[in-house]
């Protein structure tokens, strides 16, 4: 009996000592498994008489449930320290400021173009993406442009091979779409293009907005009014225009047309003109019932224009103290 009573307080001490739950299980099977002690005492009885044998079977069974009561308590009281040391640790304090999330803003470059197509979609255009690699045919040859023209030289074109290139112009798709659709149409090509230049005034990708309409009975003059128009658009007010008469191969008469700046400067901001016959027939419109005018207009200047930014470089230097500025509703 008093070997039973040593061992219930030795019991009780290991299982008060223990500080996490493997070492209560390692307890349990010491004491309650199948080569625990407490079946080593049972094992031991069988000497006993069998009124010996009933009593301490009950002594121990006593002692048994004790300690199984026990290391339950010592688990949960084990288990609930556990979850209050994981609360203290990741618990968040909610006087503290929150943390603010930055939205970010509309790139300048995409606001425009979303302007730009907004402005013709109230006219009936439709907004076509193209290819950005294209064919020497589509770039220069069905635009009628010359195999000696300075264009198609490698210190102004990006070429691939002898007869692919990182497009120069838009207006590449005014040939696509002129093959693949019939008249009446209207459409306008957002999209980067690629030349062999690098300044505060140049890059070697940027982008162009190309204008085509191809109808009966268009004329110049319907071309000036929906520049004139478009232009105001943009910069939400009236603003001093010229059309300089120019040259283009693709377009006669071609005009390029320019903005009075700020600081009294006039500045190019767009070239246009009427289709030349020429291009209309490589893509088999007849040019004695359809008449076509075009326009193309660089993306980053007229947003320059807009924003009075000096430097054409800023649009591609990621820097985020630069885009933070434009904020648009």
């Amino acid at each position: 009996m008093l070997i039973l009573e040593k061992l219930w307080n030795i019991i009780k001490n290991e299982i008060n000592n223990s500080n996490n739950i493997e070492i209560l299980d390692s307890i349990k099977i010491k004491y309650l498994g199948k080569n625990g002690i407490f079946n080593h005492y049972i094992k031991n009885l069988k000497s006993f008489s069998f009124e010996e044998k009933k009593k301490y079977n009950i002594i121990i069974n006593i002692i048994k449930k004790k300690t199984i009561s026990k290391i339950n308590v010592k688990k949960i009281e084990i288990n609930k320290n556990i979850l209050t040391q994981r609360i203290d640790k990741e618990k968040i304090d909610i006087s503290l400021p929150g943390r603010q999330i930055q939205k970010g803003s509309i790139h300048p470059i995409h606001h425009s173009i979303n302007c730009i197509q907004n402005f013709f979609y109230k006219l009936g255009f439709q907004s076509l993406n193209g290819l950005e690699i294209e064919d020497e045919y589509h770039n220069f040859d069905a635009l009628n442009i010359p195999k000696n023209h300075p264009a198609r030289d490698t210190h102004d074109t990006f070429w691939l091979d002898k007869n692919r290139l990182l497009r120069t112009q838009t207006s590449t798709m005014q040939i696509r779409i002129m093959k693949s659709k019939k008249p009446p149409m209207r459409f306008i090509f957002p999209g980067k293009v690629y030349r062999n230049d690098y300044d505060a005034t140049h890059t070697p990708m940027f982008h162009q907005v190309e204008g085509l309409i191809v109808e009966k009975n268009i004329n110049f003059s319907h071309l000036k009014w929906i520049i004139y128009n478009f232009i105001y658009h943009f910069f939400n007010k009236k603003v001093l225009l010229r059309f300089r008469p120019s040259y283009f191969p693709f377009t006669t008469p071609s005009a390029e047309v320019d903005m009075m700046t700020d600081s009294t400067k006039w500045l190019e901001i767009l070239g246009c003109g009427m289709v030349h016959p020429l291009v209309l027939k490589n893509v088999n419109i007849d040019s004695k019932i359809y008449s076509a005018c075009a326009f193309g207009l660089g993306v980053e200047r007229i947003t320059m224009l807009r924003y009075g930014i000096s430097d054409l470089r800023s649009f591609f230097e990621n820097d985020v103290r630069f885009i933070k500025q434009f904020k648009y509703i």
